[in-house]
């Protein structure tokens, strides 16, 4: 792990809710995956890892070192993370499943591709007694336990910062550029905006935009622009901030003197970069070294056989199980206002980072020195 995950892990251990740890055990690992000799295993365990795609910076950059990281600390270091990214297939990802069913492994951690498709190899896994932790997206099948952050607030908050850049037009037109629709996630970030948006804007384009790509997104973007001219669009929804990259290189290609508030999540650094030059108006910070933890937590958790009680704080549904043990993280809104007390004091990015040459002027002006 680099110099800034470890800080990151370290800072938003000490300073978030606190989470209480798994017990660690004594006896040495069965090869059966019963529950009774399940509770019998020490710390040489196998924990499965499959992450969905590896062009959002957040996947490799944070959640993969900081799961492996906590799990190492939970275990004394004596267990084992298998890792796969599934690089935005899902038919790949299942095909990952199965390596890991095969290979023995005592928990897994998935987030799914295609929270629907990703189900037949849920039961797999349960039918060869491995529990399966739903990491960020909430996945179909028997799953043991969730974690992710509050996805419809984190719409809301992107509703209520647009709302508060558009100022005091009346129904001003807005693009909604929407995330993937086999991201369970995608829907609830637009239920939430939707909620504030509702009967306060017109609604003049919107997209459900194909696996979240920033390249689909800029094509949405310009057929946007030519139905509904560069000059009407007051506002553009952008459900994270790849895809509001592509967005503004759309607007920018368009020759908009000004640009209008566009949205985003994430904090990405260029996203981040954005923000500070005023490109983009705003993203959802959301603390992945908190979610990554508790993500950890409970697959080391659930591979000696324990009970969540002491983690998870709360239960939710999937289509075909119930009462699912849930741990929801809080996130929190990204402008250039805040940057100091958000990514920089919990260490996901470095001032160095953000504030390079190209920006420097930039964040001169926003303070960040």
């Amino acid at each position: 792990m680099n110099t800034r995950m470890r800080r990151a892990a370290v800072a938003v251990a000490a300073t978030t809710m606190a989470v209480s740890l798994a017990a660690c055990g004594s006896a040495k690992e069965s090869g059966d995956k019963t529950s009774s000799d399940s509770a019998k295993k020490g710390d040489d365990l196998k924990i499965g890892l499959l992450l969905p795609e590896n062009v959002t910076a957040r996947y490799e950059k944070f959640d993969k070192p900081i799961i492996e990281k906590k799990v190492g600390e939970l275990t004394g270091g004596k267990a084992e993370v298998t890792y796969a990214n599934a690089r935005q297939d899902a038919t790949l990802q299942a095909q990952q499943v199965d390596t890991m069913i095969t290979g023995k492994v005592d928990a897994l951690i998935i987030d799914a591709v295609d929270a629907k498709a990703i189900e037949n190899s849920v039961k797999k896994a349960k039918d060869a007694g491995i529990p399966v932790v739903a990491f960020d997206r909430l996945a179909e099948g028997p799953i043991d336990a969730y974690t992710s952050f509050d996805n419809e607030e984190v719409g809301r908050v992107q509703g209520k910062a647009l709302l508060e850049a558009l100022g005091d037009a009346a129904k001003p037109t807005v693009v909604m550029m929407n995330g993937s629709i086999t991201d369970p996630n995608a829907a609830l970030f637009k239920k939430g905006a939707k909620s504030v948006l509702d009967g306060k804007v017109t609604y003049g384009k919107e997209y459900d935009t194909k696996e979240w790509k920033p390249e689909n997104a800029n094509a949405n973007m310009e057929g946007a622009i030519t139905a509904l001219g560069k000059d009407k669009i007051a506002g553009v929804y952008s459900a994270n901030d790849g895809m509001a990259g592509g967005i503004i290189q759309a607007l920018k290609s368009a020759g908009l003197s000004k640009l209008p508030p566009v949205t985003g999540q994430d904090a990405e650094l260029a996203g981040v970069q954005r923000i500070v030059t005023g490109e983009q108006f705003m993203s959802v910070y959301k603390p992945y070294p908190q979610e990554g933890i508790v993500a950890a937590e409970m697959a080391v958790a659930l591979a000696k056989g324990e009970k969540l009680d002491s983690i998870a704080t709360s239960k939710v549904d999937n289509a075909g199980t119930k009462g699912i043990a849930t741990v929801l993280v809080p996130v929190v809104s990204l402008t250039k206002d805040n940057i100091k007390e958000t990514v920089l004091k919990d260490g996901i990015w470095t001032l160095d980072e953000i504030c390079s040459a190209k920006y420097k002027a930039a964040c001169d002006a926003a303070g960040l020195k």
